[in-house]
């Protein structure tokens, strides 16, 4: 029993109805070690627990990158920290993983998650870093090049779930989509200040939208303030079935993101860089989830292969299984593929 004098928790905030629905509200996903059945519920049902990260092609990516103890090397896209929870104890002992996230909200989060299951400065080490500034991180440890680097490019669930970060229209929230927001344009200001025609090209070069010129037209130059304005601006340009609409949004708001982080820029850097970041041997995995950035990883991997810098790369692309496209519906564009340094 509590004395007077006890320190009581806080009361959480209380919400309309049986289960909470906005993403603040989900206090049980929030706190996985305290509500652990919940969490397992919310994944069984095929969704992802609010402010966490579901990690996609896990077993296929270890695969592909054939890890074993004493191994260094790059995380390049670290987010939630799911797939390097995997790799740490492939790699130990005598193994060191260093993590790269751009994002200054989620980078400390994940880092003390890692800490918290048992991973401590000696085999991993959490860097604020763009994947495209590889080089750099490697020349400012002393590294010539490392054993195998894994990137999953994109957003992360916990970016995409939170309606104050503005990448989604699921709920209202400011439209920023910056993976950094201390760092360039909102999506607001981007979109005042685009002209038709470069917002057509993006929507054409970043989501392949079939409908780019007319709403390149009913968009460039406007001033939205929240995600579901320009939501309902997208739906009210197109004349399509329900679903069609919704593909639109969804083509429109990737596009978007990827212009405003200029996402494309920075994987072409990355993937210049790539093989002289590799020791000979080593091995690189990546993982895209749209046409543009796969287009982008084929090429690469594959002129690389015709010049001799790759000595053998996956024959194809891997794709989910149909449990995990079950389980995860996030998977289902999922495209990985890999190579080795000669």
């Amino acid at each position: 029993m509590m004395s007077d004098d006890t320190p009581r928790p806080p009361r959480r905030k209380r919400y309309s109805g049986k289960h909470p629905r906005r993403f603040e509200d989900k206090y049980k996903e929030h706190d996985p070690a305290r509500f652990a059945d919940t969490v397992a519920k919310v994944i069984a049902g095929g969704k992802t627990p609010a402010g966490s990260h579901v990690p996609i092609l896990v077993d296929e990516s270890l695969a592909a990158l054939q890890l074993r103890p004493g191994l260094t090397g790059i995380d390049a896209t670290l987010g939630y920290g799911g797939h390097a929870l995997r790799m740490l104890p492939a790699i130990t002992p005598g193994g060191k993983l260093i993590g790269l996230d751009l994002d200054p909200i989620e980078l400390p989060k994940t880092e003390l998650r890692l800490r918290q299951a048992g991973f401590d400065g000696g085999c991993f080490e959490a860097v604020r870093s763009n994947y495209a500034g590889i080089a750099k991180v490697l020349a400012a440890r002393g590294l010539t090049g490392v054993d195998f680097i894994f990137a999953d490019l994109g957003c992360s669930s916990m970016q995409f779930d939170d309606p104050a970060r503005g990448f989604s229209f699921k709920n209202a929230g400011p439209l920023d989509m910056r993976m950094n927001p201390n760092r360039g344009l909102p999506a607001s200001e981007w979109l005042a200040r685009v002209t038709p025609a470069k917002l057509a090209t993006a929507l054409v070069e970043h989501a392949d939208e079939p409908r780019a010129d007319s709403l390149a037209a009913a968009l460039a130059g406007r001033s939205f303030h929240s995600t579901t304005e320009l939501a309902t601006a997208i739906r009210q340009a197109v004349r399509a079935d329900d679903e069609a609409i919704e593909l639109t949004v969804r083509r429109v708001f990737q596009a978007v993101r990827i212009a405003v982080n200029d996402e494309l820029v920075a994987l072409d850097a990355f993937l210049q860089v790539l093989p002289a970041a590799l020791k000979p041997g080593g091995r690189v995995a990546i993982l895209t989830f749209h046409s543009g950035e796969d287009r982008r990883v084929k090429a690469s991997l594959h002129a690389g292969l015709r010049a001799g810098v790759f000595s053998a790369m996956s024959q194809g692309v891997i794709t989910a299984s149909p449990e995990e496209r079950r389980l995860n519906p996030r998977s289902t564009s999922a495209k990985l593929r890999w190579a080795t340094r000669t």
